[in-house]
């Protein structure tokens, strides 16, 4: 089994051995809850890169919004975890390359836990709307290996005391031993590029109205720390991070939450990369 880079590395170091050591497999694309047709592939998509955006595919669960509509395999898209797929993706890598000296594909990778070790390829992996999903005990297991081998694991997109009970749940398979903490501000996830003391509820395009969904009125900037102060899981309780990413370039979509958004997903990027 793969292990992954041990934490500490200088950037460039660490990006030039991912590149060097992790043979990345072929671009695959699958159908989107949110996109009936394909977003067009940027033009140097076949290129490789020393960082890709890694997306978490999962099973449903019983939080699913979507049961009934898309009751297909979610190994084959169609499901939960396509939400904001592929287009958030493909903009948060393009803020990567234009804000950091990392080397971004700029085309994303659907990762399964069940996939044999292909999650050992990826440093930096995201996953949307975690309150809803279904993990399974052997993907817990497999998560927290990677984890704790130096993965950096990102949970978006979550709301409400419902879903955060669920999600809270679910995490104590991978981390029975571990609790979720707030993070500090003086924690180095937020000053790793930029300073982002002043952090607020990035609201998602369709509740823009009231500004907040179900009862998750309060945004909540939380993790699982390692044994040595490390953050493994980076949780964004009560905002949609992966909305102000998709909605980057919508003129009706508020730029103040596609600012903080950036920021935010740079700045973990960055800490999984030398951390």
């Amino acid at each position: 089994m793969r292990t992954l880079w041990p934490s500490g590395c200088a950037l460039l170091f660490a990006g030039a051995l991912f590149g060097a050591l992790y043979a990345q497999r072929p671009f695959r694309e699958y159908p989107s809850v949110e996109y009936g047709e394909s977003i067009p592939l940027p033009p140097d998509w076949q290129r490789q890169a020393e960082w890709t955006f890694a997306r978490l595919m999962f099973p449903p669960g019983p939080l699913d919004g979507y049961r009934g509509r898309f009751d297909g395999d979610w190994r084959l898209g169609l499901s939960l975890w396509t939400q904001d797929y592929p287009r958030a993706d493909r903009a948060f890598a393009q803020a990567v390359r234009r804000l950091t000296r990392v080397d971004a594909r700029s085309v994303e990778e659907p990762v399964n836990l069940d996939d044999g070790d292909e999650v050992y390829n990826w440093p930096w992996l995201y996953a949307v709307q975690v309150g809803e999903w279904g993990l399974t005990e052997q993907q817990a297991k497999k998560l927290r290996d990677y984890l704790l081998r130096g993965g950096f694991f990102m949970a978006d997109d979550f709301h409400g005391s419902q879903e955060q009970a669920y999600f809270e749940k679910t995490m104590k398979m991978v981390f029975p031993d571990r609790p979720i903490v707030d993070i500090p501000n003086n924690d180095e996830i937020f000053h790793t590029l930029f300073d982002l003391d002043n952090r607020y509820r990035i609201t998602g395009a369709e509740h823009l109205d009231t500004g907040y969904k179900k009862d998750g009125k309060v945004a909540r900037w939380e993790a699982i720390y390692d044994d040595k102060g490390r953050v493994m899981v980076a949780i964004s309780l009560n905002s949609d991070i992966g909305d102000s990413w998709e909605w980057s370039d919508t003129p009706s979509y508020p730029l103040k939450f596609s600012d903080l958004g950036m920021r935010i997903g740079v700045n973990y990027v960055v800490y999984a990369m030398t951390h």
